[in-house]
């Protein structure tokens, strides 16, 4: 399975913050966001991933990033003129796509997935020719596209997706998480614009709704999903990670860390990449603790 992280968009939200710097370049706590939906790449295994920002913003993306070589991933690049909606990204990207199932990441989306991750790859697989949403519950889903369910116990059928009604039918709503099958570029170009001139996500979804081919993977007890668009998101982001790995002593989404983790790179790599950070920062301190440890779980 192939990835594409949308990373476009100008920031309006966030301005004045961004009106110099890209939105995926602005630190959440002790990284920059891009950082986090690599990682949710990463652990979704996914090592061949395609970026697609603006003309302005993607090259300082490239030059953090590079290849993607040095966390054992493949890392591409590919420019979008003018926001034109979510699915744009599969027509930007269908020579990367090449026929294989992708998955597709919003990269301003934030992830903390407790899902029994070996469970969730083989629903996938078992599910190979449909698409899958990743729904959540929050207090305010007339802010997003919310997921209506059939009616009953088990594991409800989904039945639509409602963008911010003013009366939802349910608190769960799909996030910026998705995994497509390979028709979904010849999909997306049957697609046409909304009234805002965008190629809208909620509309390619529910085609495959239709044809009842939709999975939900609702997000457990304990994960955490946060959209930085705003100041506040932004803050809470931090807020957040800075808890969590207060807590664990872990960081969460350290590209060098995982990789080394996943068996994406060799130790001498990873050695490489801690030596990039100068000697006495905390970022390093930690690297070089993982590095000398006896085990690794």
């Amino acid at each position: 399975m192939k990835g594409i992280i949308l990373a476009g968009g100008s920031g309006t939200r966030l301005y004045p913050l961004t009106q110099c710097v890209s939105k995926q370049l602005l630190p959440v706590y002790d990284k920059p966001v891009i950082h986090y939906p690599l990682a949710t790449m990463m652990t979704l295994g996914i090592r061949d991933i395609l970026i697609i920002s603006t003309p302005h913003d993607l090259p300082n993306i490239e030059r953090m990033l590079g290849d993607g070589g040095k966390y054992g991933i493949d890392i591409s690049y590919k420019v979008q003129e003018a926001p034109k909606g979510i699915a744009e990204a599969f027509i930007l990207g269908a020579d990367f796509i090449d026929g294989e199932k992708v998955c597709l990441l919003l990269g301003d989306n934030i992830f903390f997935i407790t899902n029994d991750l070996a469970e969730l790859k083989k629903k996938i697989a078992l599910h190979d020719n449909d698409a899958f949403i990743f729904g959540t519950r929050v207090p305010d889903p007339e802010r997003f596209g919310v997921i209506v369910f059939e009616e009953g116990a088990g594991d409800p059928r989904v039945l639509a997706i409602e963008e911010k009604p003013q009366n939802p039918k349910s608190s769960h709503v799909a996030t910026g998480l998705y995994i497509y099958p390979p028709d979904v570029v010849e999909k997306v170009k049957t697609q046409k614009p909304s009234k805002r001139g965008e190629l809208e996500i909620t509309d390619l979804n529910n085609m495959y709704i239709r044809e009842n081919r939709m999975q939900c993977e609702i997000l457990k007890r304990g994960s955490a999903w946060i959209d930085v668009g705003t100041h506040k998101s932004l803050m809470k982001a931090a807020r957040f990670v800075e808890e969590v790995e207060n807590m664990q002593s872990m960081k969460l989404s350290c590209l060098e860390e995982m990789s080394y983790r996943l068996g994406f790179v060799t130790r001498e790599q990873f050695r490489k990449n801690i030596e990039v950070y100068p000697k006495g920062s905390g970022y390093r301190d930690y690297l070089e603790h993982i590095i000398n440890e006896k085990t690794l779980f």
